[in-house]
């Protein structure tokens, strides 16, 4: 697979990605809350930096909730900066690690990427929240409920759901071996 059809597949991966970012809050949003309860879209943010690597998953991260909130009013102008910066580190640094982690166990590597990747978006993202877009007005009791206890059902379902949609594309030859071994070098 030539690199130009590499970034081919990637750029259209991204662009599903982003269309979900749209879709599914809106899917969501029919359940009362469903929004910060599932976090519908990290979904297609961590999808996308696991699959295409850190620069797309950075682009889904900053653009899909542009893209949203230009179509659908969610989220809403006064959270969209915040929501920027949060999917875009989800986006960067799954993307990231995906790539430098290898324990030689492909599911391993997806949970030690998805799972440090929620954490220190979260942790920058309560920081930068904190002390630029709402400075003295979050505390840490609010930072930890807002972004570990209310979301915990979206946790769960994204360390559910993103690993099997990894190994799935991967067997669909969706994301062929190729792909994954030249993101590597990238």
């Amino acid at each position: 697979m030539n690199k130009l059809s590499i970034h081919l597949r990637k750029t259209i991966i991204t662009a599903i990605c982003m269309a979900l970012c749209v879709v599914l809050p809106m899917a969501f949003h029919a359940i009362p809350n469903g929004g910060t309860l599932f976090s519908p879209m990290h979904l297609p943010v961590f999808l996308c930096g696991l699959v295409c690597g850190w620069q797309y998953g950075l682009l889904c991260g900053i653009f899909g909730p542009v893209l949203s909130s230009f179509i659908t009013g969610m989220p809403g102008m006064g959270y969209l900066p915040t929501m920027m910066v949060e999917l875009a580190l989800y986006g960067f640094i799954s993307g990231l690690l995906i790539n430098l982690i290898h324990t030689g166990k492909k599911t391993a590597d997806i949970y030690t990427s998805l799972l440090s990747a929620m954490l220190i978006g979260r942790i920058i993202t309560g920081i930068v929240r904190a002390f630029i877009f709402a400075p003295g007005s979050i505390t840490l009791q609010a930072w930890a409920t807002g972004y570990f206890v209310s979301c915990l059902p979206g946790i769960i379902i994204q360390l559910i759901l993103l690993p099997i949609l990894y190994h799935a594309l991967e067997h669909a030859k969706l994301l062929p071996k190729q792909m994954v071994q030249t993101s590597k070098a990238a």
